[in-house]
């Protein structure tokens, strides 16, 4: 193939502009994209950015970070999400691109609560130092002067009389000597405001509690839970959220709306059949106050409805862990919900004690908590219960926790588990503007939830 002199000039202008636009793998993402994109884009880059932070989360807890462990793990997801991980490569474009975009739709998704806004700038300063620290002085140079950035590094006379809070700022980089760094002494400058469009709204709602593992929804191992057998799962194999909510409704025989959503969703899950799931609650509620005759006209329905026989007749799947922690509190008289997002400290104290969990393990646990990593706090719990020191894999959904236990404790074969697919699930629904969050829930199968627990918020 042949190309004129005036065609040549243009690819190779081209190929400049795309190169000037995103000289370096690092970025304050100054300004927010322009482009036009598909939503069925626009999700996946989400879901590959969404799915990088908890992986930096991931590691930040369980290696120092700036290690040559840490950063070596780090590259190998980028690598695999297809993100920037160097801070020059030939023909990098998309890659940066790619990283540009989906760090402000995240932050569009992540700015809603103060809560979500923390978990997000931790995380991306995580990886902005990571990125930061593969420059050499030169690079570093280069990058200041291209965000137009009025700096100059810090003299030895005032890193001195500056020691103690320079040594605070690097205190989780593992004992890096602020004598043999170089520290930059920065302007201030606001980061633009990013307003979204109304009809990305649903899709940033759902994006803060996003799961992109697999949805639950049919099992192999489907009828072969048996009624008898859950009170010794429930001890050895579920995790804390439904093990709580077996207890009480052992306890109590009784579950109110929000605990019979979260709890019978995740027996469907297990394997539970409907006629085993009827059984096994009009039993239970029946020891209450409530008479048969009364399960069957009202309770039964929202069971039928979950299994999806009736209403829309809609197979609904599990909550995930971000569900359970982002969406409906628990009230009072509630038992749904994460115990590591909506426990009491001194409650979740007494709960892993009775638990049989060690004063050093309860101590890691509460540390987790309290800055606020519950799914790696409800990873440490498992690791304590099941005698291992280190799982090998990212907790992101009860029945996950119940099929990984199964699995180690030899009572399922490996090619049984569902692998997880990095490919968001979209709604069944044709055309480019229908895409739904690609979460354990997709965004009209939500909604219809909503509305069935609006009807039966009685109890």
């Amino acid at each position: 193939m042949q190309f004129s002199g005036s065609n040549r000039r243009k690819l190779l202008k081209v190929a400049s502009d795309r190169r000037d636009q995103y000289p370096l793998s690092l970025q304050f993402y100054l300004q927010p994209p322009t482009e036009n994109i598909s939503l069925m884009e626009f999700e996946s880059l989400a879901v590959d950015r969404l799915k990088l932070l908890k992986v930096i989360e991931n590691l930040g807890v369980s290696y120092v970070k700036g290690s040559k462990e840490y950063n070596s793990k780090l590259e190998s997801e980028l690598r695999a999400l297809k993100f920037p991980y160097k801070a020059f490569l030939d023909e990098d474009y998309d890659a940066r691109r790619k990283d540009h975009i989906s760090h402000f739709i995240l932050r569009l998704a992540y700015c809603q609560t103060e809560e979500l806004r923390r978990w997000f700038i931790q995380q991306e300063m995580d990886l902005f130092r990571y990125r930061f620290c593969q420059l050499n002085e030169q690079l570093i140079e280069k990058f200041l002067e291209s965000v137009h950035l009025e700096y100059e590094a810090i003299p030895n006379s005032e890193k001195q009389s500056v020691s103690e809070l320079l040594r605070n700022s690097t205190s989780g980089l593992g004992g890096v000597k602020v004598e043999e760094c170089v520290f930059y002494k920065l302007s201030a400058r606001s980061l633009p405001v990013v307003q979204s469009d109304e009809r990305l709204q649903p899709l940033l709602s759902h994006l803060s509690h996003a799961y992109v593992g697999p949805d639950y929804s049919t099992e192999k191992n489907t009828g072969k839970i048996s009624l008898e057998q859950i009170d010794a799962l429930s001890i050895k194999s579920f995790p804390p959220c439904m093990r709580q909510l077996h207890k009480a409704l052992r306890d109590n025989h009784h579950l109110r709306h929000g605990g019979r959503m979260q709890y019978g969703l995740f027996l469907k899950g297990i394997g539970l059949t409907l006629e085993q799931a009827l059984q096994f609650w009009k039993s239970e509620f029946i020891r209450g106050k409530v008479d048969a005759d009364k399960f069957d006209k009202g309770y039964a329905y929202s069971i039928r409805h979950n299994y999806g026989k009736e209403g829309k007749r809609t197979d609904y799947t599990p909550f995930s862990c971000m569900k359970i922690i982002m969406s409906n509190p628990p009230g009072q008289g509630d038992y749904h919900g994460c115990p590591f997002r909506h426990s009491d400290p001194e409650l979740l104290k007494q709960k892993l004690q009775s638990y049989q969990i060690s004063p050093t393990g309860i101590s890691q646990i509460l540390d987790l908590v309290k800055g606020m990593h519950y799914q790696l706090a409800c990873q440490k719990y498992f690791e304590l219960t099941h005698d291992v020191n280190e799982i090998g894999f990212s907790l992101n959904h009860p029945n996950q926790y119940f099929a990984e236990s199964q699995q180690l404790l030899g009572n399922i074969r490996r090619e049984q588990r569902q692998p997880e697919s990095s490919q968001p699930k979209h709604s069944s629904q044709k055309g480019d503007n229908t895409v739904s969050a690609s979460s354990s829930l997709n965004t009209t199968e939500e909604m219809e939830l909503e509305e069935l627990e609006g009807y039966f918020a009685e109890d």
